[in-house]
């Protein structure tokens, strides 16, 4: 197996299947198996993204995986973005059906028809709604489990508001939604404002949600719009004002999938399997036996003790008694990246302690077994803002400025930072010469300018550019 610094690609696909997170064997390319772990894993985020939702007024609903041709070419630009994409259903058994179906991309075309008789008044606004389902793409690129599927778990929500400005204010809450399941996650990230050629098919704006891999390129783990009217003048989605006089909606979306578990691998694991932050681990800790002949009862009495005050406590934990050494179950642990193991023998029990060793570094250290609870909660803490940490600094190593085109080439791996007009012609230039992508301007304005790293104009605002996988 390459080590990730080697061939981040090869070892990314070999620490999926060694931690079993789903299986590729599935006879449809890109469409694969949830195994136990690898769902227990993605209902974790799932539930963070659930909870930020009822925390900010949003219902959940579930729409048909199906969607007329009719009402899906109702949107042109929409359209034009995913007509290369779509799965479409021609036939009912071997009946021709008079109107092809489109098996759900995303649920825009899906969800507008119904919204535009949902809403009927100012009184109906704002219209806050979300889903957990599954999409259809038909990727053509090389597939990769979780990164770039053809089946792709995907959480969105859906809003209509009175005007662009609580339309915006909706963008915001969106952001912030984005910074608590990514905290969750030990997950830095940047959000920029797409290019006008890069944003979502129908958006007005579009806000990249991006992390970075070890290797230097990009993946985009999400992203929020603002449609303006673009999607309700199509679906005539209306309302009702207090004076009587009708006005188009505005709306907006946040999308992310199960590119937020692709992310985790690739950002925390290393060459021994999966590093695992404690919110999303199924078990934040496991309790491996030490004993000998004369102290197995012992040794397993205490350690039954600890796992129940773990569990009543609220910290997913196992007492792993099965057969096998010690050594063995350290192993398969570690390569399903449980954050804390727990080891207790006779010598430990002598001393009131726990011998621990922690995932995420390999420190070693005792935790006494009369304050287990608060010591394991302190430890877990530790370990998620270590990781948090040492994912900023990874991430922030890439990032290069640039100040002009003078280079021959931008080397493999960074990210640079440059001054842009805004000008397509200059940025289309960049791309073109270097290989690159323009992932955007940045949402939280920096205090920086500079000039136009293609044309020379001066006080420019800054851009990121990089190549993504």
């Amino acid at each position: 197996m390459p080590t990730k610094e080697e061939d981040f690609g090869e070892w990314y696909n070999e620490t999926v299947d060694k931690a079993k997170l789903c299986d590729k064997r599935y006879p449809i390319k890109g469409m694969n198996v949830w195994t136990p772990y690898g769902w227990k894993i993605m209902s974790q985020i799932d539930s963070f993204l659930r909870r930020e939702m009822e925390a900010t007024d949003h219902d959940e609903v579930c729409f048909p995986l199906l969607i007329p041709e009719t009402e899906f070419k109702k949107e042109k630009d929409h359209i034009k973005g995913f007509d290369e994409e779509v799965y479409w259903v021609t036939h009912a058994g071997l009946n021709p059906l008079d109107v092809r179906l489109v098996v759900r991309p995303t649920s825009e075309t899906a969800m507008y028809p119904m919204f535009s008789l949902w809403i009927r008044s100012h009184q109906d606004l704002p219209l806050k709604v979300f889903q957990i389902v599954n999409t259809f793409r038909y990727e053509t690129k090389q597939t990769r489990a979780f990164m770039r599927v053809r089946e792709i778990h995907f959480f969105e929500s859906h809003t209509c508001h009175a005007d662009r400005e609580d339309a915006e204010r909706q963008v915001a809450q969106d952001v912030e939604i984005v910074d608590a399941v990514c905290h969750d996650l030990c997950l830095p990230y940047s959000l920029l404002i797409r290019t006008d050629w890069d944003k979502f098919p129908g958006a007005f704006y579009t806000v990249g949600i991006d992390t970075v891999m070890p290797n230097g390129r990009t993946l985009q783990i999400g992203s929020a719009h603002y449609y303006s009217t673009n999607f309700s003048k199509p679906y005539d989605i209306t309302y009702e004002k207090e004076g009587g006089e009708h006005e188009f909606v505005h709306q907006t979306t946040l999308g992310m999938t199960e590119r937020l578990l692709g992310a985790v691998v690739g950002v925390h694991a290393d060459d021994l399997g999966l590093i695992l932050p404690p919110a999303i681990a199924p078990l934040e800790t496991v309790i491996i036996p030490i004993f000998k002949k004369d102290n197995q009862e012992k040794v397993m009495d205490v350690c039954r003790q600890v796992a129940a005050a773990l569990k009543a406590a609220g910290i997913r934990s196992k007492l792993d008694d099965s057969d096998g050494r010690p050594g063995a179950k350290f192993f398969d642990w570690e390569v399903k990246g449980v954050p804390l193991r727990l080891e207790i023998g006779g010598k430990d029990i002598e001393n009131n302690v726990a011998t621990f060793a922690r995932r995420d570094n390999g420190e070693k250290g005792t935790v006494e077994l009369d304050s287990m609870v608060p010591g394991v909660r302190m430890i877990l803490q530790a370990i998620s803002a270590n990781m948090l940490e040492k994912a900023k600094a990874k991430q922030q190593s890439f990032i290069h400025e640039m100040e002009d085109m003078g280079a021959e080439s931008i080397p493999e791996g960074q990210i640079v930072k440059i001054g842009w007009c805004g000008n397509p012609e200059c940025g289309h230039k960049f791309e073109d010469k270097y290989d690159i992508k323009i992932l955007g301007t940045p949402y939280h304005p920096e205090n920086w300018t500079g000039k136009c790293v293609c044309c020379g104009k001066e006080g420019c605002k800054p851009a990121y550019a990089a190549r993504t996988l």
